[in-house]
């Protein structure tokens, strides 16, 4: 499993956000977004930590490598207001 800290993802605008720029990055990738704690969790098909980071920052984010937490993660679905460029 990939982690990366992503400070900058605000709302449920960002998690799509980076979703599709990970799954266009890595088709089979499995996504989980956790916007409370800014953390996205990949499990990768093909692409490498590298091209996954490379995919987020492309998007517009700031991606930060960190270590994966033991237990399940949860998938933010509710935006949080301010602070993103959709609002």
């Amino acid at each position: 499993m990939i982690v990366f800290q992503v400070n900058d993802m605000t709302c449920g605008h960002c998690v799509g956000t980076i979703t599709k720029a990970v799954t266009a990055a890595d088709q089979g990738a499995t996504v989980r977004i956790d916007l409370a704690s800014h953390r996205v969790e990949i499990e990768p098909a093909a692409a490498t930590e590298a091209q996954l980071g490379a995919a987020i920052k492309a998007a517009g984010f700031t991606p930060m490598a960190a270590q994966a937490a033991s237990g399940p993660s949860a998938t933010a679905a509710a935006p949080k207001r301010g602070g993103c460029c959709c609002h």
